[in-house]
């Protein structure tokens, strides 16, 4: 429909900064040959200043730089200056953390562009050409393969690996083990999980299914092997590794990805007509890989004891010097390969022998494709020298607030109710603050104001997600500081979540659920998996882990309060204005 306007304002419009110019004063001379014939024309090579090359790229890449410096900056100021202010000490190493840091900032910008450029229409081409020229089994082995390829890339996955070089072996044998000898085997089983929940979403898609019923049947084994392995000494320990899994995999690769595929292929069959239909996908990715890692943690305890764990490290300890390869900075690149060329390999095998379709833009892909590794190089590299070092550091140094520790002269600092007040307080507002930066979040909450037509605003979502994280992960460090055991506090949240979701609409449901996934971003996890564990090893606990399934399932509840809330509010609003029809209609009545 086309959009009326003033004529006077049209006048003005084409009449402001218009200058006429001859075609032909743009065009080039026409030169003949001897012959006659027209000699083509061709066009000299653009030369530019170094000034005007500035001004070509700068503001393409200020943009990229600023969301990631958006994302770092703060927080790294807020764990340097907590440190010197309040526990009046000293960053160690600041240079070397300074230069780290710089790494993960540049690391994400040339990775995300690079996802952007790159991967994103592998994902978007895949969702749209593969339902017409494979079956469906086919299409969910894709899916499943896609799912465990992701993981391999996510950025924040590293650091589960570098979670594994602070934990004793003879405090926790099992854990040990998952995060050492066995780290590509618990990678590998998270990636299944990742697959399995990526197949299932999709034919949720496909069929229509409530994701109420998924969500009670996901969490019936996971909450059963919780309490079992709550009773074994040994694998409680591992019991905040697998349920912080499920909160390292939805990152900016896995979600936008799977994503793309299951919508792809839900709309070629002509289902997902509702606007929320693409919702559930990255519930069902944080839920299942706690399921594999607690599956991998009872393989490990029925095949080895941890005697032969203890015993087999201490050989591995007096073995030589460890290959070059597993050392810095060499560990770092061929991660960041690792994590990178497989999946490109098997989208282009999928492209080629599968869809036999030709490759898209190729010049534009492979570029993509050189700074996404690029960048998870760079990401590697400043993750362990930058975000782990600074988030260990602090961690470590957060228990003189409130007792003794060797690391700090003079501690405790405060006394014990001031000094476990402020460390609580920290990881509240640590918490609240990376959140409500999260640009995720307010993608999504863009997205969900939309599709509830202005009933759940942005703003509300924003701050029920950020309440829900900062509380879960002030929760999550105070298991770490008193020592409870994270079942504690797990089983009763999470059954908590089934009677709200019980409650709550599928609309809401499908929100909630969705807004823990988008909290755990490559920069939030590090730094906060880093820190548990330095908080860990200040106050002797065996494991640090525990803070982000803290972090997932508080703004679960949260949000879904908020939206039972809301409905409250319209339900009311709905009513006052029934009844004051009636009331009108009765009036209006001849008696």
């Amino acid at each position: 429909m086309p959009t009326e306007i003033r004529f006077g304002a049209f006048v003005r419009e084409i009449t402001l900064q218009q200058q006429q110019i001859s075609y032909n004063n743009l065009t080039p001379k026409v030169w003949h040959a001897a012959d006659g014939r027209e000699i083509p024309y061709r066009a000299p090579k653009i030369h530019l200043r170094w000034i005007d090359t500035y001004r070509l790229i700068q503001p393409y890449i200020s943009s990229r730089l600023m969301e990631q410096v958006q994302a770092v900056v703060p927080l790294a100021l807020y764990l340097m200056l907590f440190q010197i202010f309040v526990l009046q000490q000293g960053v160690a190493d600041a240079g070397l953390i300074t230069g780290g840091l710089v790494a993960v900032i540049l690391g994400l910008m040339f990775f995300m562009e690079g996802l952007k450029v790159g991967l994103m229409p592998f994902g978007e081409a895949l969702g749209n050409t593969l339902p017409a020229k494979a079956t469906l089994p086919v299409v969910l082995s894709i899916v499943f393969l896609l799912g465990i390829g992701v993981t391999f890339a996510e950025p924040a996955i590293g650091a589960l690996k570098a979670a594994g070089q602070i934990v004793q072996v003879e405090s926790a044998p099992y854990l040990y083990t998952m995060l050492n000898e066995w780290a590509e085997v618990l990678v590998l089983g998270v990636g299944i999980g990742v697959g399995a929940a990526a197949i299932l979403g999709t034919l949720r898609l496909l069929n229509g299914w409530s994701l109420k019923p998924l969500i009670y049947l996901s969490l019936t084994p996971i909450l059963a092997l919780t309490v079992f392995m709550q009773f074994d000494p040994e694998l409680s320990k591992t019991l905040g590794l697998a349920w912080d899994s499920g909160a390292v995999t939805t990152g900016p690769v896995t979600v936008p990805l799977v994503l793309a595929l299951g919508i792809g292929i839900a709309a070629a069959a002509g289902k997902g007509q509702s606007s929320l239909s693409g919702f559930g996908i990255v519930t069902l990715a944080s839920l299942f890989p706690i399921l594999s890692v607690q599956l991998l943690a009872l393989y490990l305890a029925f095949t080895t004891t941890p005697a032969e764990i203890i015993a087999a490290a201490a050989h591995a300890q007096q073995a030589l010097e460890p290959a070059w390869y597993s050392q810095t900075p060499w560990l770092e690149i061929i991660a960041g390969l690792r994590a990178i060329v497989p999946l490109v390999l098997f989208l282009l095998l999928v492209m080629w022998v599968i869809l036999k379709e030709k490759l898209p833009e190729p010049g534009q892909i492979a570029y993509g494709i050189t700074l996404a590794v690029i960048g998870m190089i760079m990401f590697n590299l400043g993750l362990s020298y930058g975000l782990a070092k600074l988030g260990g550091q602090s961690g470590s140094l957060i228990p003189a607030a409130f007792t003794a520790i060797e690391a700090v002269t003079h501690s405790p600092l405060y006394s014990a109710i001031l000094g476990l007040s402020l460390a609580l307080l920290f990881a509240w507002l640590l918490g609240f603050g990376a959140t409500l930066a999260e640009p995720a979040l307010n993608a999504l909450g863009l997205t969900v104001e939309t599709l509830t037509n202005g009933a759940f605003r942005k703003s509300v979502l924003m701050y029920a997600v950020s309440f829900g994280v900062a509380f879960g992960i002030a929760l999550g460090v105070a298991k770490i500081i008193f020592g409870f055991p994270l079942a504690w506090l797990l089983i009763p949240g999470y059954l908590l979540a089934v009677i709200l979701t019980h409650l709550s609409s599928e609309e809401f449901v499908n929100i909630a659920w969705d807004s823990a996934g988008v909290t755990t971003g490559p920069v939030t996890v590090p730094l906060v998996l880093a820190m548990g564990l330095g908080v860990g090893n200040a106050v002797d606990a065996i494991e640090g882990f525990g803070i982000l399934s803290m972090a997932s399932i508080c703004p679960i509840i949260s949000v879904m309060l908020t939206g039972l809330w809301i409905r409250w509010k319209v339900n009311r609003k709905q009513r006052y204005y029934d009844q004051a029809s009636k009331h009108a209609s009765t009036q209006g009545k001849p008696a």
